[in-house]
Parts: structure tokens; sequence; C-alpha cells
């Protein structure tokens, strides 16, 4: 279709999306979160058009899980194609050639030029559980280290490591896994930094210097799980010191690093993983919701002599599904041919109009921050303090929204743009024009 910026036609939410809102009420699980109320009946691009004929800019992409855009012709033909031939056989019973294909290229580009092993589940949650056994599997050691803000995954196991809102872990008792966590490398804000000292150094210092003398021996420490851009915390990039610093900790105490690129991988900063913004190689990796452009598929990448458990000791009934695999190995030939580039283009174009709004809204944005097209902007009550704003900060996504903007929260007080990776000039400019009409609203409604 030729639409490639948004219409609104009716009130928000309108007839047909009230009913669903208010059928949903009723029957699925309060669980869920929901900013606003948008009923989406079709995508295509980077648009989404609703149950009542709106049409939306996507700057969210399903949480960073559509990179390749909505319907992308070629998803679209690597599925039905798939889905002829055959739609599932357990890959821990049986064997097909398109799980082999797909490992050996997630061999190929991950970082490591060293022989690696991949293990296939649905989702990323899944991929951290697979990555947490890993680790304890290999070093027989059962303590893990995680950061404050970090968020991977609900699951049990998963939760553990999860410290991103005390809501998702409210009313479901003790952790079941023994984690300590510390302070992520925010450059913005970080409790333990002495004057002069990068932030990166501080935080490597607090592990060692307080962490391993005080409460976790680092012999009996199995891993430490860090998202290399931390995702729902904020979109915060951190420092290279902080992964110089991993590196050291990784070779004088034998601690696996395990990366958690479910957010920040497939192509979303410019490169295909984080990781290689920094030069940073893990020893565990963990990926999915853009691997597959919104088909479940969760991959835990490990090197080859760490994940040497025995036949039994991990599978998972749908994992590494054919219909899966194929929009995977359609999503990596897509990114590879453009895909990434364009975001690294677009980031850079989408960075600078950002930062150029935050310039004339210096009263309550701190900072824009991010790589590629995953970019988070701090909404704060003013830059001396950094005081959250969240107030403001709900009242911005709710403004754009009613201009067809989709944009979510994260961390305390940020807003994070994710849009597909086909998004072009125009749907940039559209989209921080719009941003910065709703920050002007928000900010009007309560002078």
């Amino acid at each position: 279709m030729d639409i490639k910026l948004p219409q609104i036609k009716t009130e928000l939410p309108g007839p047909k999306a009230r009913e669903i809102v208010e059928k949903d009420a009723r029957y699925v699980s309060p669980s869920y979160t929901r900013p606003y109320p948008l009923v989406i009946r079709r995508g295509f691009g980077a648009i989404i058009e609703d149950v009542d004929g709106n049409y939306f800019l996507d700057f969210n992409a399903g949480v960073a899980v559509c990179n390749t855009g909505h319907a992308h012709p070629k998803i679209v033909e690597a599925i039905a194609r798939q889905a002829a031939e055959f739609i599932h056989l357990a890959s821990a019973d049986y064997y097909y050639p398109h799980l082999v294909h797909l490992a050996e290229k997630l061999e190929q580009v991950t970082p490591g030029d060293f022989p690696k092993r991949v293990h296939f589940g649905n989702s990323g949650a899944e991929a951290i559980e697979g990555a947490l056994k890993v680790a304890r599997y290999a070093t027989r050691r059962d303590k893990f280290i995680a950061f404050y803000g970090g968020f991977h995954g609900r699951t049990l196991g998963a939760l553990s490591l999860t410290c991103s809102k005390t809501t998702q872990r409210r009313g479901f008792g003790r952790q079941l896994l023994d984690v300590t966590h510390v302070p992520y490398p925010n450059p913005l804000r970080y409790p333990y930094k002495t004057d002069g000292e990068d932030v990166g150094e501080a935080c490597i210092r607090f592990i060692e210097e307080v962490v391993f003398k005080t409460a976790v021996p680092p012999e009996e420490v199995a891993a430490i799980v860090v998202e290399p851009i931390q995702g729902e915390g904020g979109y915060i990039v951190p420092p290279r010191s902080f992964f110089e610093g991993l590196n050291r900790l990784r070779e004088r105490y034998g601690i696996l690093i395990i990366a958690d690129e479910v957010q920040s991988g497939m192509g979303r900063t410019g490169r295909m993983w984080a990781c290689e913004h920094f030069d940073f190689v893990p020893d565990i990796m963990t990926i999915a919701k853009g691997i597959a452009s919104g088909l479940p598929l969760g991959v835990t990448v490990a090197r080859a002599d760490v994940m040497e458990w025995h036949a039994g000791a991990h599978a998972s009934t749908f994992g590494g599904n054919p219909v899966a695999i194929a929009a995977a190995l359609a999503t990596f030939e897509l990114l590879e041919n453009g895909l990434i580039e364009n975001a690294r283009l677009m980031g850079e174009r989408l960075k600078r109009g950002l930062e150029q709004v935050a310039e004339r809204h210096a009263d309550c944005i701190a900072e824009v921050r991010g790589l590629g097209l995953m970019i988070g902007v701090e909404i704060v009550k003013d830059r001396q303090t950094l005081a959250p704003d969240v107030a403001l900060r709900d009242r911005i996504i709710q403004e754009c929204f009613r201009r067809g903007l989709v944009l979510l929260g994260c961390g305390e007080t940020a807003i994070r743009f994710s849009p597909p990776l086909v998004v072009d000039a125009e749907q940039v400019d559209f989209a921080v024009h719009t941003f910065e009409e709703a920050i002007a609203s928000a900010k009007a409604s309560v002078s």
C-alpha cells in the first residue's frame, strides 16, 4: 500500500476498538499491560491499521520484534512455502535440515571465531533459561550476577535475573536462583562513581571490591548476565570500559559472560549485534524477538566447549519450529542485504532530530541516547536534579498515540524509539516532529 504516514479518522478508541477492549477486559488475563487502546487489524511495513480504519506509524515494532517490518513479502513467502511442506516436527526427537542451516548461520554471524552450539526454544525467556542451565552445568557453580534495571523474562528462573519493576515480582514469593544485582553502568546516573572515574570502571570496581568481598565468593559465580544495551531499563548504552572490565573478570575468576541480545540484536543497533559496537565476545548469547520477524523463536548460542551437556539435559517440543526457522533465515537475508545499513543511517537521522528536540526542551529532556534504531529519551523534571517525571513521560506517549505515533516507555522515565528497520527518512522526520508536538501538548496540559 502507498500509506506511509498516520491517518486518524475516528475518535480513539473507535467504536470497534472499544468493543474489543471491553471484551478483552472480561476474558483475557489482567496481567497484560496496555498503555493505550490500540486494537490492530493488520500491518504493513512500518504502518499499523486498527479495526476502525485508522493508520498509525509504528515506532515500537512489537517491542523490537518486527525488525523487517510488518508482513514483509519475503517473510510471508518464506512462511507460506514452509507451511505448505510441513509445519512441525519436534526438533528434540527428529532431524530436519532447517535446524542445521540456521545453527550453522548463527555460528557464522555471532561474535567469536570459535566452534559454537545452538539450542532452540520459543522466546527470550526460554533462551535465558537455557543459558542459565548451560552455565550451571558447565561450571558446576550456582550463583549469578545481574544488573538493576535488567529484564530477562518472567518465567521463574528468568525472573530471578529480572530486576526492572517490582510489579513483575510482586506476589510470587522468593526467587528461585541465587542472583546478586549490581547497578548497571548508566553514564547519566551511577551511584558509586568517584570523581573522574569512568562509570564502566566504577561498575567493575564495585563488583570486585564490594560484591566479591562481602556477598558472593567469585569462585562460586557461574555467570554474569548482561544486556549490552539495557532495554527495559531505559535503552542505556554503557561505555566500552565496562566490557573490558567484564573480560578481566572472566579471565581472573573463570566466570562465564552471558550476553542478552534479545532486544538489542538482529540489526537493531546498526550492527547485527550490540556486542559488536564494543568488540565484545560473550561465552553465551541469547537471541529472540527480531530473529524470526514476529514468529516465536528463541535461541541460546554458546561456545561448543561450554554447551557440552548430555542428551536429554534440555529440550523443547516446539523450539526450532521449521516455519519459524524459515522466517529467521529470510530475516537474516533481509538484514544483511540492506536493513542493517538502513538502521544505521535512519538511526543517525532519528537521533540527530531527537537531540535537536532536546535542545529546545531542555527543561524536561535530560538525554537522548542509543545506537541505530534503539534510542531512548529521558524525561525529567529538571536537568539539575535529574528527578524523573513519570507523569509527563506517560502524557507524551498518550499524545503521540492521539496523533498516530506508536511509542512505549522504558525504564522509570524514558521513552523508547524502536521502529521497524524498514523506516525511511520521511517517517523518521514525521516521528520527530510529532514527538515534539506531543511534548508541547503534554506540558501545556498541566501548565
